[in-house]
């Protein structure tokens, strides 16, 4: 049932477990009032008083409004009441321990909102408040270290997403996921309906599209283009070309030669070609081009990889409602087939991005 929790959220320390949010007053939030809902999103804290751990995204959540937590909440009580216990964490000695979860905020949260900026456009306050709080964009699109916790909350400078194998690519550089150089018709397109002039989205993100900003205002919507494209370049941000991007994927090999490089050909002939074209120029609105494609030559190369083995399925959005996907090939091509013809496409038409390496694919078929 949606809302009832009891999903889990898989992180390198262990396995937590989604609470429920129905209005079930044994279960869920039926005892709850609009105090104790605002002091978990504003301080992290249940209705008890205790810590709540940091998958619940409050660090982001912090920056909300009282009017918005107020809201959100008045939502969650109109939800047919689904009785469902909080299934226990299953975390890892010490990172279960109260005095761990404690230490860990005492260290990286700091409650409240973010420092405003009044002399800042409205429409760009409101897209800072949205990209920043409500969407916790961060939450995936920023680096953490070590503990899981964001160096910069605000950073947005891309990072691995926890205990997936798909990378959340830096919404500052143009070589990633940056949008500077977009246009807030194509910003606004992608985040509503999942797909626009100039990209689209699959994996994890089209989760996002499909449950979360589909249903956005176009007004905020808007409002997130603007503050997303004046995002300028972040401290740990690189204006290399991407092939020379990221330790460990590729870095210091040579583009393939030889059979190599033949077999690269045969293959994008044989599998790829009837739909992206013998030059990679895609189809406008059906078929994504792979000529320029930023995510065919970004580092670290594992959404391309995922893509290739698992299919791409944009999301069934309102405006878009029959997306085109593309089929897996996970038992069609071997770790050489595929190292090869990724290798091919991440050299071709002009690309100077690093090859794929029969390792790296092997990696990526790895369960978690």
């Amino acid at each position: 049932m949606a809302y009832a929790g009891g999903r889990a959220i898989d992180t390198p320390f262990g396995t937590l477990w989604s609470g429920n949010l129905t209005p079930d007053r044994e279960t869920g939030l039926g005892k709850w009032t609009p105090d104790d809902f605002w002091r978990a999103m504003h301080q992290g804290r249940s209705r008890d008083g205790r810590a709540l751990y940091p998958a619940f995204p409050y660090p982001y959540f912090t920056r909300i409004s009282r009017q918005d937590s107020d809201d959100l909440f008045a939502y969650l009580q109109t939800l047919p009441p689904v009785s469902k216990a909080q299934r226990p964490h299953e975390l890892r000695w010490p990172y279960g321990s109260p005095v761990a979860l404690n230490l860990w905020r005492w260290l990286y949260f700091r409650e409240g909102p973010a420092a405003t900026e009044p002399n800042r456009d409205p429409r760009w306050l409101r897209g800072a408040y949205l990209v920043q709080g409500l969407s916790h964009c961060g939450a995936c699109h920023t680096p953490r270290n070590r503990w899981g916790a964001s160096q910069d909350a605000l950073d947005l400078g891309g990072a691995m997403m926890p205990d997936q194998k798909w990378f959340a690519p830096s919404l500052r550089s143009g070589a990633q996921g940056g949008l500077g150089d977009w246009s807030a018709q194509d910003i606004v397109a992608l985040l509503r309906t999942g797909v626009s002039a100039r990209g689209g989205s699959s994996g994890p993100m089209a989760r996002v599209v499909l449950h979360g900003t589909q249903h956005l205002d176009p007004v905020d919507l808007e409002a997130m283009a603007v503050y997303l494209q004046s995002l300028g370049p972040g401290k740990d941000t690189t204006t290399a070309p991407v092939a020379d991007a990221g330790p460990l994927h590729g870095k210091g090999l040579t583009a393939p030669t030889g059979k190599g490089r033949r077999d690269g050909v045969v293959l994008y002939d044989r599998h790829c070609a009837a739909c992206h074209g013998e030059a990679g120029e895609g189809r406008p609105g059906v078929y994504p081009p792979l000529a320029g494609n930023r995510t065919v030559q970004q580092n670290p190369i594992n959404n391309l990889i995922q893509i290739v083995l698992n299919g791409g399925y944009g999301p069934a959005t309102t405006g878009n409602p029959r997306p085109h996907g593309m089929p897996p090939f996970v038992l069609q091509l071997d770790d050489a087939d595929l190292a090869a013809l990724l290798s091919h496409i991440r050299s071709a038409w002009g690309h100077r991005a690093a090859p794929v390496t029969e390792l790296q694919v092997q990696q990526a078929r790895k369960t978690p």
